[in-house]
């Protein structure tokens, strides 16, 4: 299993990178905006859709700057849910393991389940108010899309 941080942004996922990309170096792994996932939330505006759905950066050999934009459709970003622990499992057994015994006694944002990017994928606060996800990726590939 591998952890890497999450950041959560309000419109500003992909500014934020290209600062970091500035002083990590290297290449985005992927960039995906929301509209590239099929649409948005219901009530989405076009600036919504332009907003990052996920944006990756290597850093070192083996770690990731992960990140996202909140929609603005029913969510506020505040300090304590802007950060979370994205857990890797290597099989969908450990990623249930995981969900199960973290998610107990917490909130669920996203149950575990599939996505387009997952096999299985789950966002959620522990009892603690640590935020949390468990990404199994597992045989699906995603693809970037083209521009």
């Amino acid at each position: 299993m591998t952890s890497n941080p999450y950041l959560t942004f309000d419109g500003n996922a992909e500014e934020a990178f290209l600062f970091y990309r500035s002083v990590f170096g290297g290449d985005f792994a992927l960039l995906v905006r929301i509209k590239d996932m099929g649409g948005g939330p219901p009530g989405a505006s076009a600036a919504d859709l332009e907003r990052i759905a996920h944006v990756s950066l290597p850093l070192g050999s083996s770690g990731m700057l992960m990140a996202s934009d909140m929609p603005s459709v029913g969510h506020q970003l505040v300090v304590g849910n802007n950060v979370h622990i994205s857990l890797h499992p290597d099989s969908a057994a450990e990623a249930q393991r995981l969900y199960d015994g973290l998610s107990a006694g917490g909130k669920i944002e996203m149950p575990l389940g599939p996505t387009p990017w997952a096999e299985r994928y789950a966002s959620f606060a522990d009892r603690f108010g640590v935020h949390w996800m468990v990404n199994y990726a597992g045989a699906v590939q995603f693809q970037q899309p083209a521009h």
